[in-house]
């Protein structure tokens, strides 16, 4: 036992007055933080450790008590201890989105969690959250360059592909700042999203939440990086929530082909940024898992470029010399 779990354990015991307890791995995350499930006389719960030089572990418990006072399905947090990092979470189940859809369970869960995401984006309040602004826009795709590209390819890139690359980022940027701002959970996909008896869906990993882009939680949830759907499905769904977000008063005067534009834009930007991520994920953290996720999360990427003249050029690039180094250092990684 690590001397971070012995802590927690006892911080456990203190908290629910008994040391006869179980501690199981609940989860694994990309992050620094790590869930047990806390068994006692037949009651569960998840204990969250957050170490606090790495993680902020009173942000998720204020944001959590902020969401499930709107009327989303968020933990309660039954107990908490900021300075050590620790955490006791109600405990949502283990039956995670990813695991549960199908072609015949998709309509009837993705509705569920297009019901909680206008919920959040109509009733979550914004104050004091941080704005999904220029810079932490450009710094997201910046990750796609420096561990995608640099780090993991470690692919030259001569004046052309770097301005090819200035070109599209602006591009991208653009189109998420002329977007309605919303609460935006950040990571709303498959793996945070759980089937839950009550309230469903269970809602997970939202301590990022900013204030952004009304399609960036839509473009990730329906373009999953875990798992894909045929695309005239995609729009459909898209197309769904767009009627509902107008007559809910989250657009105004919008028609549905600036939508469809500013979705496939946004799901560029969070495919790059997450190809980044999940290179630096194999090379900083050594969780070399993700990297499977890499060519479908880029082919989102090509899918889009294709339609789009402005972007055809970046698609060809990322078509050939970025996807034939990819496909050969994935083949070296195996």
């Amino acid at each position: 036992m690590s001397d971070r779990t012995a802590v927690l354990r006892s911080w456990l015991s203190e908290v629910l007055g008994s040391e006869s307890l179980e501690l199981t791995p609940a989860s694994s995350d990309a992050s620094f933080r790590r869930y047990w499930r806390v068994r006692r006389d037949g009651e569960t719960w998840i204990a969250m450790d957050a170490p606090p030089e790495f993680e902020d572990c009173g942000r998720y418990a204020d944001l959590a008590r902020r969401f499930r006072a709107c009327g989303l399905n968020t933990p309660e947090i039954h107990a908490e201890f900021r300075e050590q990092g620790f955490l006791l979470i109600s405990d949502l189940g283990d039956r995670v989105y990813l695991g549960e859809l199908n072609a015949q369970s998709a309509d009837r869960l993705y509705g569920d969690a297009l019901d909680a995401l206008e919920t959040l984006q109509t009733r979550a309040p914004v104050e004091g959250l941080p704005q999904y602004d220029t810079a932490l826009l450009t710094r997201e795709l910046g990750l796609f360059r420096e561990w995608l590209l640099h780090g993991f390819l470690e692919l030259p890139l001569d004046e052309r592909d770097r301005e090819r690359l200035d070109r599209v980022e602006s591009i991208l940027i653009d189109s998420a700042l002329e977007q309605p701002r919303v609460c935006v959970h950040r990571d709303y996909h498959s793996r945070n999203l759980m089937l839950t008896e009550a309230g469903n869906p269970g809602v997970l990993d939202f301590q990022d939440a900013v204030v952004g882009p009304i399609t960036y939680d839509l473009v990730s949830l329906l373009r999953d990086c875990y798992i894909s759907w045929p695309e005239a499905r995609v729009r459909d769904w898209a197309l769904g929530y767009f009627q509902r977000a107008g007559a809910s008063g989250l657009l105004n005067a919008v028609e549905a082909e600036r939508f469809e534009r500013w979705f496939d834009l946004m799901g560029m930007q969070r495919h790059l940024k997450a190809s980044g991520i999940f290179a630096r994920l194999s090379l900083r953290d050594g969780k070399h898992g993700y990297l499977a996720d890499i060519p479908r999360t880029l082919g989102y990427v090509l899918d889009v470029a294709g339609r789009y003249p402005e972007l055809r050029e970046f698609g060809d690039w990322l078509g050939g010399p970025v996807t034939a180094a990819l496909e050969s250092r994935l083949a070296m990684a195996a």
